[in-house]
């Protein structure tokens, strides 16, 4: 039975103009949204006269919105959302769009195209959007609690195929290597449209199962990375949205290992840049306790080091030691070959890396310069933002055994590769670095230091 109609309003100008791109009449797009709900056992029977009252203002109950832009969807070849289709109910939509872990597909499948679509036109509130600290923790609770959607099967819309999956995942690699050596500032505008004018379309196209498990598996990996680089451009709380969606794709493409990886290397990080160490740590449990039975050593190796940051910031010594004795541990178990494509990157490198920020913030320099120096001596020329940062963390380490001197010259090795890049989350750490050479402000070497990063600068 078709659901009750709200109060009559002005009319739906944008329903108008989506019928008429799509070519369908107002019987078609009945009979589509009816076929469109039989699929999510919904029983609706609308006709050509409600379409006409959809049309005058007047907006159906319950799911019917989200049916209705999923079936005009379909017959576009693209992601639709109920803003578009003028059926928002008067919500502010785009406030909290991203934020919540969608309960059915078609919802996760809608809230993702509606974040990259509103990106994309750079909507203020994206901009300017700070981190929802509710957010923080809760998707990983929903995300623990949520067995895998049961089918992902589409029908309607351009065939999807494994050719399209690999392109997708061709495209990711090819642009993680550019944010490598040049920054997110110069990258991650192109993965945004590439996200909203090329994948949304995908998802809205047509695949068999296996198909659509591998696609919603390469949309996730690239959502997150959309989201790292929201981080690398100084926009947390948009990486934040981008962040719960990957967790939601990932949940979609039934690879549970990947949800944790969201969870321990992307959202935890998140928490640690704003300083939120608590949930550093929960957010790490999580991933363990919701992958362990799939996740490798290596990823479970970097679970752990996630976890060993948040002890660290807590100053916590104890217990960080524990944790990261256990992901050095199981990083001596990794076996590359078993690694899927999104954590083959975490080696001997990252893992140094996470444990030089461990005993920074425990204030082991001693321990956190050779950790660093690993990690250098490790990473490949290729990886330069990290690189850079490692020097930052080697430095604070020099610095911290009151060596300033050489503390002030490997700073401006890292200020040196940091010119070349357009990342915020490296300068943040050059300005943290800075910060901390207050108190030998009166030396020349730190007064000459200061001089050069204030000419970078500018």
């Amino acid at each position: 039975m078709a659901a009750r109609p709200l109060v009559a309003r002005q009319p739906n100008e944008r329903l108008q103009q989506l019928i008429q791109e799509a070519s369908c009449s107002n019987a078609g797009l009945a009979r589509r949204v009816n076929l469109c709900g039989a699929e999510h056992g919904l029983d609706l029977r609308y006709d050509k006269t409600s379409v006409a009252r959809w049309l005058r203002g007047q907006q159906p109950r319950g799911q019917a919105p989200q049916v209705i832009a999923e079936a005009l969807g379909r017959k576009l070849g693209r992601g639709v959302t109920v803003d578009e289709i003028g059926m928002a109910d008067g919500k502010n939509l785009t406030s909290g769009v991203g934020l919540q872990f969608a309960a059915t597909l078609a919802g996760a499948v809608e809230q993702v195209c509606e974040l990259w679509r509103s990106d994309v036109s750079r909507r203020d509130f994206l901009g300017g959007a700070t981190v929802a600290a509710s957010a923080l923790v809760e998707p990983s609770r929903d995300w623990l609690i949520t067995p895998p959607d049961p089918v992902v099967a589409r029908a309607g819309g351009p065939r999807v195929g494994p050719s399209d999956v690999a392109a997708i995942r061709a495209t990711t690699e090819m642009l993680v290597d550019l944010d490598h050596r040049f920054g997110s500032g110069h990258v991650r505008p192109v993965v945004v449209h590439y996200l909203n004018s090329v994948v949304s379309g995908l998802l809205g196209g047509g695949y068999r199962e296996e198909t659509g498990r591998q696609l919603f598996g390469a949309v996730a990996r690239l959502t997150e990375l959309a989201g790292y680089m929201a981080v690398d451009t100084g926009q947390p709380g948009l990486a934040q949205r981008y962040y719960i969606q990957a967790l939601r794709l990932a949940q979609a493409a039934d690879d549970r290992g990947y949800g944790g990886y969201v969870l321990a290397a992307s959202m935890s990080h998140l928490a640690a840049t704003l300083g939120n160490p608590r949930e550093i740590a929960q957010l790490a449990r999580a991933a363990q306790e919701g992958a362990r039975s799939v996740a490798t050593p290596t990823a479970m190796a970097m679970f752990y080091a996630a976890e060993a940051r948040g002890h660290a910031l807590l100053g916590d010594s104890r217990s960080c030691e524990l944790v990261a004795a256990r992901a050095v541990a199981a990083m001596e178990q990794r076996n590359p070959e078993d690694d899927p494509d999104w954590i083959a990157h975490f080696d001997e490198a990252y893992l140094a890396d996470e444990l030089a920020h461990c005993y920074r913030d425990l204030e082991q320099a001693k321990q956190a310069e050779r950790q660093a120096r690993i990690a250098l001596e490790l990473h490949p020329p290729t990886r330069v933002r990290r690189r850079a940062v490692d020097l930052v963390l080697l430095a604070t380490a020099q610095l911290q055994q009151r060596e300033v001197e050489r503390a002030c010259e490997t700073g401006t090795q890292a200020m040196r590769l940091l010119g070349g890049l357009r990342s915020n989350r490296g300068m943040e750490y050059l300005d943290d670095f800075r910060r901390r050479l207050e108190p030998f402000r009166d030396q020349q070497v730190v007064r000459e230091f200061q001089q050069r990063a204030e000419v970078e600068a500018a």
